[in-house]
Formats: structure tokens, sequence, C-alpha cells
């Protein structure tokens, strides 16, 4: 069973409990990969049927599979089968290793949530998986969050301890995600559609997975076979903006600022049917059908959340206090950024939440729950928190400061001891956060 259909919160005894759980589990399924998958292919009368597009199977020598991101398996092994009458061959680059696979297919796992050695091979792997395909082949790419880390190819000159060190400056500033991915498309040679211009001439589709606020599949694992909007002059305009400039290793900023006449000049992109199969927006509509059904007032806040976790959560929280209809159901969706100034433990939703909890205090019949669809909240065992407006009378009851625990960022180790967390392990599927929030 997986996780999305057994998610427990710390709520003992609460009696809105079993609603707000199957609201959450509402939402976690709505952004299952196999089933979103399955919502826009099929295979019938040996025609392959992709989002109202068609595609004769017998016309094509053999047909390609390659997953990348933390979905990859869950993804890929449902076309497969579908696909399991005509010659097919996959490659899976995932952060957890699949347990079986199909014959002809094989794996390769990437590190997360920085590239390492293993993102090389994998990086590698894949272009090599593609770089065989004719006219007379069918590929088909599906994509999910946390494949920009786990496969890479760094462009000429850059080195995978360059990229390890960019990145942990770039998480750590609180830089958004879309500000890092035009980083990474312009130092890696296998993003901003260098892996479908690779795979060309064949007959291409992507599959995504939307793990973005933006909802540009350019985003998604830094578009593999998408092609990104931007280019070296913007990711070296981030470098300042975030004052990065002067610790940037200089291989990175030698290729930044290569003069125009030099770079690379891509034209005529692949022809690639692209379809957004899954997204935060359609797990948030979800859980608000969910809240409806268990007789909860709803409102949609969008899908646009970001920015720091603490200022994020102060004014969801000051939404909540506004709403007079009860019971009352708001989701808000994003991915907020933490800028590290302490040595502690946690992620941009644990922390989000216990900034929450503080703007909460002594707030009667309120609830907040900041979720991670993966599972995984920064590099923790949870997935978020749950908050409440006693959460501090509890917390000053063990002698526990959460202004000080929220200075150090170390929001995993104040909840832990609250035990409000929410644990539910990988759940093999992301597309961003998922903020709850309720009154009674």
């Amino acid at each position: 069973m997986p996780p999305a259909d057994k998610i427990t919160l710390p709520l003992k005894d609460h009696p809105l409990q079993q609603s707000i759980e199957s609201i959450l589990r509402a939402a976690l399924q709505a952004a299952d990969p196999a089933r979103a998958v399955r919502n826009f292919v099929r295979v019938e009368n040996r025609h392959l049927f992709v989002d109202g597009t068609t595609y004769a199977l017998d016309d094509f020598e053999g047909i390609s599979l390659l997953g990348i991101g933390k979905a990859a398996e869950q993804m890929t092994l449902p076309l497969a089968e579908m696909l399991s009458g005509w010659p097919t061959r996959g490659l899976l680059i995932p952060k957890q290793a699949a347990h079986s696979l199909p014959a002809g297919f094989r794996q390769m796992t990437g590190g997360h949530p920085l590239p390492n050695q293993n993102s090389l091979l994998a990086g590698q792997q894949a272009m090599q998986f593609v770089q065989p395909l004719t006219e007379k082949h069918l590929f088909i790419a599906l994509l999910s969050g946390g494949g920009s880390a786990l496969a890479t190819r760094p462009t000429t000159g850059i080195s995978l301890a360059d990229l390890q060190e960019l990145t942990s400056q770039l998480l750590a500033c609180g830089a958004r995600i879309e500000e890092i991915n035009t980083l990474r498309r312009a130092l890696d040679d296998i993003k901003g559609g260098g892996l479908a211009r690779a795979a060309s001439p064949a007959t291409m589709v992507s599959l995504i997975l939307s793990d973005v606020v933006s909802g540009n599949p350019a985003d998604v694992s830094s578009g593999p076979t998408v092609p990104g909007p931007t280019g070296p002059a913007d990711a070296y305009n981030i470098l300042e903006k975030y004052n990065l400039l002067q610790t940037t290793p200089e291989s990175i900023l030698r290729v930044l600022t290569k003069p125009l006449e030099t770079a690379v000049q891509i034209s005529g992109e692949p022809a690639n049917q692209v379809v957004v199969v899954g997204s935060n927006h359609l797990a948030a509509q979800a859980a608000l059908r969910a809240a409806e059904s268990s007789g909860f007032h709803t409102t949609d806040l969008g899908n646009h959340w970001q920015g720091e976790a603490q200022q994020v959560a102060k004014q969801l929280v000051e939404r909540l206090k506004k709403e007079t209809q009860r019971p009352a159901c708001l989701v808000a969706g994003g991915e907020t950024t933490v800028t590290l100034h302490g040595e502690g433990r946690g992620g941009r939703n644990t922390e989000l939440a216990l900034a929450a909890a503080l703007a909460l205090d002594g707030l009667e019949n309120a609830l907040l729950v900041s979720l991670a669809t993966d599972g995984e909240d920064g590099p923790t065992d949870a997935a978020g928190a749950v908050a409440s407006g006693e959460t501090l009378a509890r917390a000053r009851e063990l002698g526990l400061d959460a202004s000080g625990y929220l200075a150090r960022n170390d929001s995993y180790s104040f909840f832990n001891q609250l035990t409000g967390l929410i644990k539910i392990g990988p759940t093999g599927t992301n597309v961003n956060d998922l903020v709850f929030m309720f009154r009674w």
C-alpha cells in the first residue's frame, strides 16, 4: 500500500482527524504518478493515444522509455506494461532503486538534492541511451521532480565539485527553484532540451509530473526534453542578485561569460509532444473536492506561493484569521525557500509550520498542515508538520523556545519533541508542497 493511502497525522483524539487525513489522502492520490499517466495515455487497437494524439505502434522499429526523477519508476512501469507487446527498452534514473524491472529495462540511481558521482554516470547513460535512435523509433521521456540532481552532464570545463558547490550555495541563499534551474540549464548539456536534441530525429513524447510553481515544463528536471526560456546572461544575473559572484567557482563564471559569438547556437528544436500529466493544481483541486464532501466550506488560495517560508506562513495565517465560515478548509500550493542562518535541522515545510505556530499562538479551533508531496521535507525523514493555536503552549510546558528554534532553522527538532512531525516515507510522487488550513 503506497504512503498516500495510509497517511496518518499526529492529531491524537482530534475530532477532525479522519476528515483531515482523508483530504490529504485525496491530494496525494491525485498526484499518484501511475494514475496520472493512465489518465492521459492508453493503448488500443495497436495504437498509442497520448492526450488526443495518436501513434501507430507498428510504424516503429522500437520504443524507448526514459524515466528521470523521483517518480521515474511509478510513471514508467505502467507505460511499459501497456507497451509490452512491442519491442520496448527502458532506462530509469530514480532517487530510490526500483525493486523489479521488466525485461530490457535497467536503472541508475543518482544523487539528491546534490548531484553526485552516480548522477554523472546517470547523465552519461541517459545520453548514450538516446543517441542510437532514428526516425524509425518512438522515444518517450517521463520526467518528474528531482531529476535535475539525479542526472547531470556538466558543460565542458565544469567539474562535479563545482556543480555541488554552486548548488549548495543556491539552496542556502533562498533562491527559487526556477532560478536554480536557470543556472542548471546554462551549465549542463543534458538540460534545456539537450536530451531531446541527442534523441533527434526519433518521434518524441514527454510526459511530465510537474513540481514547479511556474508550471513551465522547462523547469521540471530542468527540461531535458524542453528548451529553456533563459540563457547564460540570465544565470549570471541570478548569481549577482544573491551576491554569489565572489564565491562561485571560476569555471562556472567562465562558461556564463563566454562571448556570444563563440557560444553554441541552438535552432530547429526537434518536434516533441509535451503533456503535463500531474501538477500541484490538480492535487489541490482533489483535496478541495474531498473537503467539500466532508462538509467543509472550501477556499482555493492558488498554487503560486513562493518566497521565504517564514513570510509565507505569516501571510497564510493572516488569511486564515479572516475566515468567517465554519468549518473551513483553505488549500494553498507552491514551494517556499529557506535562507539558512543556523545549523539546525529541518525543511521548508517544517519551517513554515513552526513560523505558523508562532502566528497562530492562542487562536482557538485553528490548524495548519504543511506537506511535501514527495514525503521528504529537505534532508529529513519528515514530510512536514502540524501546527495549531495550542502548539506554543505545549512547547512552553516542555521548556522549548519556538523563536529560538526558528532562528536556528531547527524546526525538525522542535516538532520532533512535540510529536508534531508528519512521517509517511517517500510517496513516489512530487508535485511541490501543499498547505492545508482549517477552522471549526
